[in-house]
C-alpha cells in the first residue's frame, strides 16, 4: 500500500491541511479495509441524510473501477465463456473486479420492516446481525457522532467480530469510545463535515483500490 497509498493521501492532505491531524487515522482506515479484502471480506456502511448518499457513494467507488483497470482474472473470463459463449465472452471483456461493499441504506422494504416490526433505531444493527460476519467492517456516518441508529449498528458490529470505522465531526460524540478508528473531521457544521467525509472516503477507496489493483 505504501507507495500508492501514500501517495494518495499525501495529495488529500495538500489539499485539505486541515485534515493533517487525521492522516494516521485515515492510513489505519485504509488498511484495516484491505486486511478485511485480503481475508475475504466486506464492507458494510451507514449513515443518515446526506451520510445516507456518502454510504452509496463509497459502494460505487468499490464494486468497480474507481480510477485504476479491474479486468477479470483469466479463470473467471474462461468460466464465463463457457457458461455463455460468445455473450460469456463479452462479459469477460466488459464486467470488473469489485471489491464487496454494502450499503445498509438502500433496502427500503427491509428498511421499513425493522421500523415498523422491531425499532426504527434498529434499521442498521438488524442488518449487521444479518450480513455480518467477522473479518467483515462497519462504517458507520454520522457528523455528530450520536446517530442512535448508526450507534447501535456499532454495538452489534463489535458484538459480531467487525472491525469498525467510523467517520464523525470534530468531537466524534458518542462513536469516539466504540470505533476501533475515528476519522473525526474537524468541523462541527453538518455540511462542512460532510464536505470533508467526501474528499476522505474517496481517498481511502483509492488507497484501497491501488492495493489491489494498481500496475506497476
Amino acid at each position: 500500500m505504501e507507495k500508492h497509498g501514500n501517495k494518495a493521501l499525501a495529495e488529500l492532505c495538500g489539499k485539505y491541511p486541515q485534515l493533517l491531524g487525521q492522516k494516521d487515522n485515515i492510513a489505519q482506515a485504509a488498511d484495516i479495509l484491505i486486511q478485511s479484502y485480503l481475508s475475504g471480506g466486506k464492507l458494510l456502511i451507514c449513515g443518515n441524510g446526506g451520510s445516507c448518499s456518502d454510504a452509496g457513494h463509497i459502494v460505487g467507488e468499490l464494486m468497480k473501477g474507481f480510477e485504476d483497470k479491474r479486468p477479470v482474472n483469466a479463470e473467471l473470463a474462461r468460466k464465463l465463456a463457457e457458461a455463455g459463449g460468445e455473450r460469456g465472452k463479452y462479459l469477460a471483456g466488459k464486467l470488473q473486479q469489485g471489491l464487496p461493499a454494502i450499503s445498509l441504506t438502500a433496502h427500503e422494504a427491509l428498511l421499513t420492516a425493522v421500523a415498523n416490526d422491531i425499532d426504527g433505531n434498529l434499521i442498521y444493527a438488524q442488518q449487521v446481525i444479518g450480513y455480518g460476519v467477522p473479518g467483515d467492517v462497519l462504517i458507520g456516518l454520522s457528523t455528530s457522532g450520536n446517530s442512535q441508529n448508526v450507534i447501535d449498528a456499532v454495538i452489534a458490529a463489535k458484538a459480531k467480530g467487525l472491525k469498525v470505522i467510523g467517520m464523525t465531526g470534530k468531537t466524534g460524540g458518542a462513536m469516539k469510545e466504540l470505533c476501533d478508528v475515528l476519522i473525526a473531521a474537524p468541523e462541527t457544521r453538518t455540511l462542512s463535515v460532510q464536505e470533508l467525509h467526501l474528499p476522505v472516503y474517496h481517498t481511502i477507496c483509492l488507497m484501497v483500490e491501488n492495493y489491489f489493483f494498481k500496475e506497476t
